[in-house]
């Protein structure tokens, strides 16, 4: 399997349910739903008994024109060192502008002036955190016009000018497939996926003729499918499932774990 194994996202409505799941190899927590100075009891359980905590922030922004929020980078660190994680991640996007806040993960253009900003902020995060950055693609109801770069060569240019790693999140290549017809097999055949950090797998549903990536409903087989398509072309470090509400029973998280493992394992 690799570095960190089969992972399920600790939530605190389900810490216990993560602590007693069998074969839960790592963890990821919300950077920005803990203390920089103290683990709730849960996590620090999971930390004793040696399981990797990563922690994922959502809030950077670093793909927005503002300045980057140094004090939201900063806590990320603490938290980082507070957890010994072994690397930290966010997304590629923004969710802040002109004092506004989006409430959503926003796409940023695939243009090369879109490009240097968003490299230019990533370094100054570089520069404050210890441990290493991934970023992730995210799912996106609209593309903007005029892009100058595939999301492949958007991607790779990233992390050859930053260094970056990549979280790869199927579901959501998957959503953008579905909803505004982007290739996945493309993308993943022009990804460096040997900056690959690990991967995300959730679940959504269909409403209105569009897919939303909910975090709250079972993953999909088309999703699973695309894990398979992306372990065919790589074995990744570590396939982690993100479950964000409508939380089911153990059994029904235990078997979409179970589900997971067997397309890595196959």
């Amino acid at each position: 399997m690799g570095e960190l194994g089969i992972g399920i996202g600790w939530r605190s409505e389900i810490d216990l349910t993560v602590e007693r799941l069998p074969g839960v190899d790592f963890v990821e927590v919300v950077a920005e739903n803990l203390h920089r100075d103290h683990l709730p009891e849960s996590v620090a359980v999971l930390r004793e008994r040696g399981t990797p905590v990563l922690p994922h922030a959502v809030s950077l922004s670093l793909g927005g024109a503002d300045p980057v929020d140094m004090d939201r980078v900063e806590h990320l660190a603490a938290v980082a060192r507070l957890t010994d994680a072994p690397l930290v991640s966010d997304h590629v996007c923004f969710v802040r502008a002109g004092g506004l806040d989006s409430g959503h993960l926003m796409p940023v253009p695939r243009t090369r002036e879109a490009l240097d900003v968003l490299v230019a902020n990533v370094l100054v995060a570089q520069s404050v955190l210890e441990t290493p950055l991934a970023l992730e693609n995210i799912a996106a109801l609209l593309s903007w016009p005029d892009a100058e770069l595939t999301e492949a060569q958007f991607l790779t240019e990233l992390t050859e000018r930053t260094g970056c790693g990549l979280l790869i999140d199927v579901a959501n290549m998957w959503a953008n497939a579905r909803n505004l017809g982007e290739d996945p097999e493309a993308l993943l055949d022009g990804l460096p996926l040997e900056r690959l950090a690990y991967v995300h797998v959730a679940g959504g549903t269909v409403r209105d003729g569009v897919y939303h990536d909910t975090h709250a409903h079972p993953v999909p087989q088309e999703v699973l499918d695309l894990l398979g398509l992306l372990c065919d072309r790589v074995s990744p470090p570590g396939v982690l499932l993100e479950r964000d509400d409508h939380y089911p029973s153990d059994a029904a998280l235990a078997a979409e774990l179970d589900a997971i493992r067997a397309v890595v394992r196959r």
